[in-house]
């Protein structure tokens, strides 16, 4: 596995990896994670990329982490 670029933007940790023909890209935030795999074959250049990290699907990354956030303290809370 190849790290292709990894950085933190807003607290959320963005690792881009390349792997198997296809690129990993995840971002954590915590205890959290998110993983979404991308064929190489979809991208012409690794920059086409930043649209995961400068945009809207960025924003419902965000608001995904707040959910899972809420779950997690919830279902902690209850142990």
């Amino acid at each position: 596995m190849r790290v292709v670029k990894e950085f933190i933007q807003e607290d959320i940790r963005i690792s881009l990896f390349s792997w198997n023909n296809k690129y990993i890209l995840k971002f954590e935030l915590g205890p959290m994670e998110q993983t979404f795999k991308v064929p190489e074959t979809d991208v012409l250049d690794e920059a086409d990329l930043e649209v995961f990290w400068n945009g809207i699907f960025f924003e419902k990354v965000k608001v995904r982490f707040k959910e899972m956030g809420e779950s997690f303290r919830a279902e902690v809370g209850n142990l």
